[in-house]
C-alpha cells in the first residue's frame, strides 16, 4: 500500500464527496505554523467544486468557535483528512476548544508546514488540502428556505461561509485518479 502523500491535481482528486462530509470529518486549521499561532477544529459540513474558474472548497465556521478568529486573521487554511482509526482524535478536536486546551498536545498530532500557505497540515493525515480564502459571507436566517435549517441555530450563531481556492493537494494514491 502507498503510505506516502503525493501531489494530486484538483482534476485528479477522487473520493466520495458526500460520504467524506457525512461519515468522516476534516480538521480545519488556520493560522501560522512558523509562529505557532494556529488552531484546528473538526468540521463535517462543506463542499468542493469549481467557482470563478478555480477549484475550491467551502467551509463554515460559527463565530462562537475559537477557530473563527484565526479564519478572520489569516488569509488561508488547510483541510486534513485522517484514517478512520483517528475518529476519537477528531471527536476530541470537535468537542474541545483551543481556548481551553492544547489540542495538539492532548491528541499527539504532529503539525507540519504546508508548501503554499502558512496554516499547517498534519503528518498523520492521508490527505491535506491547502487553500487561500477568496470569498466569505454570513448565513442569513431570512434566506433560509426550509424551516428545519433554523433548528441548527438555537443560539443564533449563524455560520460564516469561507470559499478557499485550492492551491495544493497532497494525498495518498487512493485519492488520485493517477
Amino acid at each position: 500500500m502507498d503510505n506516502q502523500r503525493k501531489i494530486i491535481k484538483p482534476e485528479k482528486l477522487v473520493f466520495p464527496v458526500y460520504n467524506v462530509w457525512n461519515k468522516r470529518c476534516f480538521l480545519l486549521t488556520s493560522g501560522d505554523y512558523k509562529r505557532g499561532d494556529f488552531n484546528t477544529m473538526t468540521i463535517a459540513w462543506g463542499s468542493f467544486g469549481r467557482m470563478w474558474s478555480k477549484p475550491y472548497v467551502s467551509v463554515v465556521v460559527r463565530p462562537t468557535r475559537y477557530t473563527y478568529g484565526f479564519m478572520e486573521r489569516y488569509d488561508n487554511f488547510t483541510l486534513s483528512l485522517f484514517p478512520e482509526s483517528f475518529d476519537d482524535i477528531l471527536n476530541y478536536c470537535g468537542t474541545h476548544s483551543g481556548r481551553d486546551v492544547d489540542k495538539i498536545k492532548e491528541t499527539g498530532l504532529t503539525p507540519a508546514a504546508s508548501k503554499y500557505v502558512s496554516s499547517p497540515g498534519f503528518d498523520e493525515a492521508e490527505l491535506i488540502i491547502e487553500c487561500e480564502k477568496i470569498y466569505f459571507d454570513d448565513c442569513k436566517p431570512d434566506n433560509f428556505l426550509k424551516p428545519y435549517i433554523h433548528n441548527h441555530y438555537s443560539l443564533k450563531d449563524y455560520h460564516r461561509m469561507y470559499y478557499g481556492e485550492i492551491l495544493a493537494i497532497h494525498g495518498l494514491g487512493k485519492y488520485s485518479l493517477d
